[in-house]
């Protein structure tokens, strides 16, 4: 009753430690398992720890200024069918060694080895080792860290019967997987000792408050997903396969990569889960899911698989690779990109050959490591016979296939002279790994941690206070602050040191990897993805460094679910597919893409316009009506022409002053009227050229008003034609209204409105030049903006409306009876002038740039011209070719 009691206070206390979360339930009863099943009797466990006689400390933990670390480490496959939980399971020699991951053991011994050797670091101190294996299995670590904990007397949890020890657990190095990894961190946060992990780093385990013992020397994974996404939008595969582990870490790495995959436009074509092999006798379960997976492998066009799994689900894999190897499938045609937690160049299940064909090109990250000075010699002196590092003498049975006294299986003994290095990489290699370049960091910091511990409380301050023999009696705990503010150069001249988070991130390394047909195999080291890189740097990858398999020719292989859009196109997706499978169309007018597979075309800079391709954009030229292209110069020509041919019937005009019919219709308005139509011309001159600011604000005002001033003297003209007639009947008072104040009137007042309407203009909405980007696609419009548009009407209405008035006055007035009657002349030319305006309205409106300027231009030659033409050019032509019309005896005939 009492055991039962104590049970249920012990799993009542756990849950409120541990918070009852989703990975704390697997672990309380996981430990209550353990606590009942894995212990022979915990009854037993409890007399035999309690009620044994004292024990001096020194026996069970060392000598006095001894101090222990723990390791915990996974280079044993068991065989779980031979485990059944009934009595505590004993893994030694039962399943099968990894000779590959043996290097995790030595690298440990070593960094303890020259520890112990270095004065300078812990001196009087000797640091001790305990290495425990837990198989790749949660279960087991759990097991491994209560029995570490309770100097291998039991799981009793939470109780110590020893006396204090002169030597005591600081620190643990461990594990392997991140599953293992958080196991561990919960128990050993109940007792706040420090963890340093050095396999994978789950992205949980950063969280502070729920672990805060927990020191990693593995970067975090988040890195290695960022890492991948780089590296398949280096090459632009967006149409891969993934592989993964039937098991919670791949649960977990497909959660945390999807939505970068899904943010970047890379679709998964195939994904696959890889069964656990949990025992090495498989079943036929097992084999027929594999071949289902190597079917669907086979079968898939795309040319990436993304992997990611454990050692245990990477067998099945290597199983697959294999087969399809032997049996010469279609296989090899692949890039295998390879997450960092499977060592893609080990071999399991007995087998010592790699699939060297298919995983010939391989990219893989890899923990970074870095060369140890006089690692490989620690290696070169070791020997079965003499060292009694772990589990020494198994792998040496194991990789050299050999026997080692007092057992013998049929094999030749082994001399303990074999030469590590010549075994082949996929059995062990020289060179340390990234996890065993953690597990020495880790070694290594731990002993900073302690020395700089030991250096603290060994000042002359402490030791007045102390006895010499309390220098180490401090607790776990203490050694965080010393792990956070850690800094020190290792061996091989990295920096060693934590961050805020209690994490070590040196990055990962991207390999290449190139096999040979004996077996032997080469990594290349091809780029970095190293998070504390400045943005922008994080990731780099040397391409040209890169050895491809042979079948792609040294050209990277395309994965692609369709043939990229090129530039110049954007991608539109297809309904009722992956975002990958797109159809291309080229850019909508305006718009280019300059990049390979452009989600949306964009519009170039207002200065610029695309090109044919619509792949980049081109500058725009200016466009204005310039006197150096050849509408300008015909333009000009023309005004010249028209204005030289005024000057010449002014001249003619001026040379027979005197005769009849230049008297007859009033000379001072005939003057004034040719002067007014040769500043009509001239002002067309102001459409031409750069538009300035003075020029704006002047052209279209001056032509409003010379106009104005042409337009009254012909109505004054007309009026006085029509007063003329009338005064000379007999008796009519309209005689006092002829001479030259009426004509003056005429013209001042009616030029003077239209003035009035041009200093309004002016002063409300005055033009200005402006840049037009948008009215023609690749010219910038260089024209004056009138600022009032409605001005603009109002004074183009005005002349209508004196053009209107002089029209009708002379169509009424056309048939009196004189000879040089201009009323019908007035007539037909009023009509020429309201035709050319009437028809400039909507070639105004529907013409753009450059053309529009010239229509205003052809608007005032046109009209200017047909004044000229209509009223003068018949009267040059009786005066210079018809002079005996030029009479007075002519004039005083009447017509009826």
């Amino acid at each position: 009753m009492l055991l039962v009691m104590i049970t249920a206070i012990f799993l009542l206390f756990s849950m409120y430690l541990l918070r009852w979360d989703g990975r704390s339930k697997v672990l309380t009863v996981q430990t209550f398992l353990l606590l009942f099943f894995l212990p022979e009797n915990v009854t037993e466990s409890f007399k035999t720890m309690c009620h044994q006689p004292s024990k001096d400390p020194e026996e069970l933990r060392g000598n006095k200024d001894d101090v222990v670390l723990g390791a915990f480490i996974s280079i044993v496959f068991s065989d779980l069918s031979l485990v059944n939980f009934i009595k505590q399971p004993n893994t030694s020699k039962v399943g099968l060694m990894i000779t590959k991951d043996y290097q995790h053991v030595l690298s440990t011994y070593f960094a303890i080895h020259e520890i112990n050797k270095n004065i300078k670091l812990l001196p009087n101190t000797t640091l001790e080792i305990d290495i425990f294996e837990h198989s790749f299995i949660a279960n087991f670590a759990i097991q491994n860290i209560l029995n570490f904990l309770f100097l291998k007397q039991g799981n009793a949890l939470n109780y110590n019967c020893v006396r204090r020890m002169k030597s005591k657990l600081w620190d643990v190095i461990g594990g392997i997987t991140s599953h293992s990894s958080v196991h561990i961190a919960h128990i050993l946060n109940t007792y706040k000792i420090p963890q340093l992990s050095y396999g994978s780093f789950d992205p949980v385990l950063s969280d502070k408050r729920q672990f805060p013992s927990f020191f990693s020397m593995a970067p975090n994974e988040h890195v290695q997903y960022e890492g991948t996404v780089h590296l398949l939008k280096h090459f632009g595969w967006n149409w891969i396969g993934l592989l993964i582990s039937d098991n919670e870490s791949g649960e977990g790495f497909l959660q945390n990569l999807q939505p970068k995959l899904l943010k970047n436009d890379i679709c998964i074509a195939l994904r696959e889960l890889i069964p656990v092999i949990k025992t090495l006798k498989l079943d036929e379960d097992i084999f027929t899911r594999l071949d289902d997976i190597t079917i669907a492998i086979s079968l898939t066009k795309t040319n990436v698989f993304l992997v990611s799994g454990d050692m245990q689900s990477m067998m099945s894999l290597q199983m697959i690779l294999r087969n399809t190897e032997s049996m010469n499938w279609p296989m090899d045609h692949r890039v295998w990109v390879i997450t960092s937690q499977w060592d893609v160049t080990a071999v399991y299940l007995r087998q010592n050959k790699l699939p060297a064909q298919i995983l010939n090109g391989s990219l893989f990250f890899s923990l970074h490591t870095n060369i140890v000075p006089r690692f490989q010699e620690f290696f070169e002196k070791m020997n079965p016979y003499f060292d009694s590092f772990l589990f020494l003498d198994w792998f040496w049975a194991s990789a050299f296939h050999c026997t080692i006294p007092p057992y013998y299986n049929g094999e030749k003994y082994c001399t303990g002279y074999e030469e590590l290095g010549r075994l082949p990489g996929s059995l062990f290699e020289m060179t340390m790994s990234g996890e065993s370049y953690n597990i020495y960091n880790g070694v290594h910091s731990a002993a900073h941690a302690l020395q700089a511990i030991h250096s603290t409380r060994a000042n002359p301050a402490f030791l007045r206070n102390q006895n010499r023999e309390n220098l180490w009696d401090v607790q776990p705990w203490q050694l965080h602050h010393f792990l956070r503010h850690l800094h020190f150069n290792n061996s091989a001249g990295d920096e060693i040191f934590f961050d805020e988070k209690g994490n070590f991130d040196p990055g990962y390394d991207i390999q290449n990897l190139v096999t040979f047909h004996n077996n032997s195999f080469q990594r290349l080291q091809v780029g970095r993805m190293d998070s504390r890189a400045p943005n922008g740097k994080k990731f780099s990858l040397n391409e040209d460094a890169i050895l491809w398999h042979h079948k792609f020719q040294q050209v990277p292989p395309r994965s692609k679910c369709v043939e990229s859009c090129h530039q110049g196109c954007m991608k539109v997706i297809q309904e009722g597919t992956q975002a990958c499978c797109y159809n291309c169309i080229k850019c909508p007018e305006g718009r280019i893409s300059v990049q390979i597979d452009a989600d949306q075309c964009k519009r170039c800079p207002e200065d610029q316009y695309p090109n044919e391709a619509k792949d980049h954009c081109l500058p725009k030229s200016f466009s204005y009506l310039s006197y150096s292209e050849p509408l300008g110069v015909t333009l000009t020509f023309l005004i010249l022409f028209f204005s030289g041919t005024l000057i010449l019937v002014s001249m003619t005009f001026i040379l027979h002053w005197e005769t009849p019919i230049v008297k007859a219709n009033n000379r001072n308005i005939t003057c004034i009227l040719l002067s007014s139509l040769l500043l009509c011309f001239l002002c067309s001159l102001l459409f031409i050229g750069w538009p300035g600011e003075m020029t704006c604000f002047l052209r279209q005002t001056i032509f409003g008003t010379v106009f104005s001033i042409s337009i009254s003297c012909i109505l004054a003209k007309t009026i006085l034609v029509v007063l003329a007639f009338v005064a000379s009947k007999p008796g009519n008072q309209m005689r006092k209204w002829l001479g030259k104040r009426l004509a003056g009137s005429i013209i001042v007042i009616c030029s003077f409105i239209q003035g009035i309407i041009c200093v309004v203009w002016w002063i409300t909405f005055p033009p200005f030049p402006e840049f037009d980007m948008h009215s023609q696609m690749d010219k910038i419009i260089v024209q004056c903006n009138e600022g009032s548009n409605f001005m603009f009407y109002i004074v183009l209405s005005y002349l209508g409306l004196l053009a209107s008035i002089s029209f009708t006055v002379a169509f009424f007035a056309r048939k009196l009876p004189n000879t040089f009657n201009e009323a019908k002349l007035i007539t037909f030319s009023m009509l020429v002038f309201c035709s050319v305006w009437v028809s400039f309205i909507p070639a105004y409106l529907s013409t753009r740039g450059k053309y529009i300027v010239s229509v205003e231009i052809f608007s005032i030659l046109a009209s200017t011209a047909g004044l000229l033409g209509c009223i003068f050019l018949p009267k040059c032509y009786i005066i210079l070719l018809k002079p005996h019309l030029n009479t007075k005896e002519h004039l005083s005939k009447r017509t009826v």
